[in-house]
């Protein structure tokens, strides 16, 4: 009995210590988790004809849709998260976040993916966003415009690669018209442009801040650039803002001019949303000149170093940011329309035109 009382007693001293490392895992775990829900970005202003619960009734399970399927993608191919960002800052730069990106040319009217800084944009971030217009009309009807589902698309490849969480305005509107190939190519930032352009740039045509210009080229902390996006880095003389061992590596990567490859945009963590693309560029290892000059530029360098120091910062600024960026020129209320398929307008659809026809037909008759 005694014996009996001395194991149990030892026992229960000996488990004690294990049951306090259990609470304090529970805690730590418990940190983790609310420090992953919060939500970034909630002061963000919101303009006139968007909402927060836009598609509250009309669609209440479209953010469960979209995040699901791409957590299912992302599983098999975590690099096509980056290529869903890009697609949405290639819309939105471009006469607005109209989803006029997605819209298909023809060999006598080239459309803004046939200019050249879209020719890299990945097709099947194209595919991608189609199949979740798919999965969405399918369960609420076409309500829930292309250009909403890329808004989204963006926010949730942040999400998922391990950046912040922040809520998407919704109610934009699908553009009828594309930019040209000029037009697009001249709203859209170059890789090989300097601070000081990318400032005058943005602020005039997107109406973007430094801050703004900083925290939106933290996007590249996931995804890959080409070579000849920053070849001229490289060759004929090497640009004295890259670190020389850095220099070396993208050499081997690209080593002639008009190479046909690619590498990854943050060295240190590729596949990470986190704020090591700004560690790169204090150590000059930014891969566009479009990126290191933002270091070098004394307007740009204090934001850089800030959000080096401080991943909350960063992540807090990148999302009111991109919440900024994602209402550029928005069309709502009647403004445009919502696409039954996000590569082609309504009225040259055949497999709405008969719907089209009809609606005309009745709205002339009640007009009568």
């Amino acid at each position: 009995m005694a014996a009996s009382f001395t194991s149990s007693s030892s026992s229960s001293s000996s488990s004690f210590p294990l049951f306090m490392l259990l609470i304090s895992s529970l805690l730590l775990l418990a940190s983790f988790a609310s420090a992953s829900e919060k939500q970034y970005g909630a002061s963000a202003p919101v303009k006139k004809g968007l909402s927060w619960a836009f598609y509250e009734s009309s669609c209440p399970d479209l953010d469960s849709i979209v995040r699901k399927q791409l957590k299912k993608i992302f599983k098999k191919d975590i690099g096509q998260a980056a290529g869903l960002l890009r697609l949405h800052f290639h819309d939105c730069f471009v006469q607005g976040c109209d989803a006029s990106v997605l819209l298909d040319g023809s060999a006598s009217g080239p459309s803004e993916q046939d200019a050249i800084p879209n020719l890299t944009l990945r097709a099947k971030a194209f595919e991608i966003i189609e199949d979740l217009r798919e999965r969405v009309h399918k369960e609420c009807g076409r309500v829930v415009s292309c250009a909403d589902i890329v808004a989204l698309a963006a926010r949730d490849s942040v999400v998922l690669s391990g950046g912040p969480e922040y809520s998407v305005p919704l109610g934009r509107r699908d553009g009828l018209n594309f930019a040209t190939q000029e037009v697009t190519k001249d709203l859209l930032p170059a890789p090989t442009s300097d601070a000081s352009t990318l400032i005058e740039k943005l602020a005039t045509n997107q109406k973007l801040d430094a801050t703004d210009l900083v925290a939106l080229s933290g996007g590249h902390t996931i995804g890959l650039g080409h070579c000849t996006s920053f070849e001229e880095r490289l060759y004929p003389n090497q640009d004295p803002t890259l670190a020389k061992t850095f220099a070396n590596e993208l050499k081997e990567v690209c080593p002639k001019l008009d190479t046909n490859a690619t590498t990854v945009l943050d060295k240190r963590s590729p596949n990470k949303f986190d704020n090591k693309y700004y560690v790169n560029l204090m150590n000059r290892e930014g891969l566009f000149t479009s990126d290191q000059d933002l270091y070098t530029d004394s307007r740009t360098k204090g934001i850089v170093e800030s959000f080096a120091l401080d991943e909350e910062l960063f992540f807090e600024q990148f999302a009111k940011s991109m919440i900024k960026m994602g209402q550029l020129s928005v069309l709502t209320g009647k403004k445009g329309e919502v696409r039954a398929d996000c590569s082609v307008r309504n009225s040259d659809n055949p497999k709405l035109k008969t719907v089209v026809e009809e609606d005309e037909e009745v709205e002339a008759h009640s007009e009568l």
